[in-house]
């Protein structure tokens, strides 16, 4: 969809009037005290949040849902990057059972019969239906079309295209012409509406007032663009934050040498970004931190409309990010690390009538969660090759702990995070180098005592942890075909 062609929302708006169509009298009868689902989902945001403690970011709507709903203060990704993220926990499986390890691949030329998650609520009458970025996408490549998308866990989709992908040659770059996986940003101008994910809030805003209307019970899919590179947000979400002011990290001398060689590598990946010039830090800075606060007002709008329709009532809401990002911590810039910064993302699931509203669950959480948690609060029979858990004991009692630790992977690496450590492990069974780092007195996670003495006991049982983990998330899932790379 396009600001070009209008004509298109007209016929795609009769396509949707059509499948929502009230249903009849026996069918909303069997979904009596079932909830929708609206299911919101940024683009490489991280923990940057005001409801997650940032004493700079301005994200009022988000902060609003968390008011509403449980805050999950440790959940994590399990593979950081966005492609193999998304296949994850849209499967409810690990990517060692997905096979997808990259970006840029269709689901099923790796797992040709998985039930999805959305496909799970299209089985079970529910209208199932994405607006932008659910699965992978190239960003800003793919905007407008559907991506590596997957056809069969929706019933309609719409692919919003905006001025951003217009104004694409008036984007800097620190590599001239590369944008999606480069540092990349512009201070546009025009409004909100003309962006891509200014019209996907407007798409979404329409589908909630259908569904009002028609009564049929509804798996919405929202992913918003930003705050991918590139940062493009209009110029006056950058005035809110001067770029003077971001303050970027600084790591100790000698820090890459603590590290073992895959993990380095990690931090090395991306040379132009490396030793990145201070000035242009703090304006990539700036540019992320106004993409975040343009998104959050887009939530808001969506937000603004489930409650207009009184859809507030029986809809269950999860937001949340495909992984973590770093904005200088460890030197690095982006994703694709197994630390804190590449693995930790926002998770916020408001429950009508929840009496815990506002509060926040302590336990680890994965997103592999999401699947089983989501069918247990909708009273679906999910499929037995989930490897996640629920969370609903943490919806119902904040304090309990329905996981221990929470594993992340990346390349040749594992990282279990638990309470008070990460354990990190490269190569098969360490063979290339461990690290540990001690969250209660190194929050930064800039000190490895993995060869510490010290802690030789913790290494040891965190490793034997960490093997257990893997092991389990490497077991094919039951009933699922599995179609490995040739």
């Amino acid at each position: 969809m396009t600001r070009r062609m209008p004509w298109v929302a007209l016929i795609l708006g009769g396509i949707l009037l059509h499948y929502v169509a009230p249903r009849s009298a026996h069918a909303e009868g069997e979904f009596e005290g079932r909830y929708n689902v609206l299911f919101i989902i940024c683009d490489d945001l991280n923990c940057d949040l005001g409801c997650y403690g940032h004493p700079l970011v301005k994200s009022p709507n988000i902060d609003r849902l968390a008011r509403q709903g449980v805050l999950f203060e440790h959940a994590y990704c399990q593979y950081p990057l966005c492609g193999p993220s998304r296949a994850s926990f849209l499967t409810g499986l690990y990517p060692d059972q997905t096979l997808i390890r990259r970006n840029a691949m269709y689901l099923r030329t790796r797992v040709p019969n998985v039930l999805t998650l959305p496909q799970m609520f299209r089985r079970n009458g529910y209208f199932a239906m994405r607006i932008g970025k659910l699965f992978h996408y190239g960003v800003p490549r793919h905007i407008g079309t559907s991506g590596h998308d997957d056809p069969d866990s929706w019933d309609y989709t719409i692919n919003p295209r905006g001025r951003d992908k217009d104004d694409e040659a008036l984007i800097f770059s620190l590599r001239p012409g590369s944008f999606g996986g480069t540092l990349s940003w512009l201070a546009a101008d025009g409004t909100d509406e003309e962006q891509t994910d200014g019209i996907g809030a407007a798409e979404a805003v329409k589908a909630l007032h259908r569904f009002a209307e028609s009564g049929r019970p509804f798996f919405l899919g929202v992913g918003f663009y930003r705050p991918h590179t590139p940062y493009v947000a209009p110029k006056n979400y950058f005035e809110l934050y001067p770029a003077e002011q971001m303050v970027i990290p600084s790591v100790p001398r000698g820090y890459l040498q603590t590290l073992p060689r895959p993990a380095q590598r990690t931090l090395l990946a991306k040379k132009v970004q490396v030793g990145l010039d201070p000035e242009l830090a703090r304006q990539a800075k700036q540019a992320y931190y106004a993409s975040i606060t343009f998104v959050d007002r887009q939530v808001g709008k969506v937000l603004d409309a489930l409650q207009e329709t009184g859809l507030d009532r029986n809809t269950i809401v999860v937001f949340t990010s495909d992984h973590g990002y770093h904005m200088g911590e460890h030197g690095w810039y982006q994703k694709q690390t197994l630390f804190e910064n590449g693995t930790h993302v926002p998770l916020i699931i408001a429950v009508p009538g929840t009496r815990n509203a506002g509060r926040r669950a302590a336990t680890m959480a994965e997103m592999v969660d999401f699947y089983p948690t989501l069918a247990e609060l909708c009273g679906l029979e999910a499929p037995p090759c989930l490897s996640g858990v629920s969370l609903v004991p943490a919806l119902v009692d904040p304090r309990a702990t329905p996981r221990t630790s929470a594993l992340s992977q990346l390349h040749s690496g594992y990282s279990l995070r638990t309470a008070r450590y990460r354990y990190t492990e490269w190569g098969e069974a360490g063979k290339d180098g461990n690290e540990l780092y001690d969250r209660q007195n190194d929050p930064q996670e800039l000190h490895n005592l993995a060869g510490s003495a010290q802690h030789a006991d913790v290494v040891r049982k965190l490793s034997a942890e960490l093997r257990r983990r893997i092991a389990a998330a490497r077991k094919k899932p039951p009933g699922v075909k599995q179609t490995p790379r040739s």
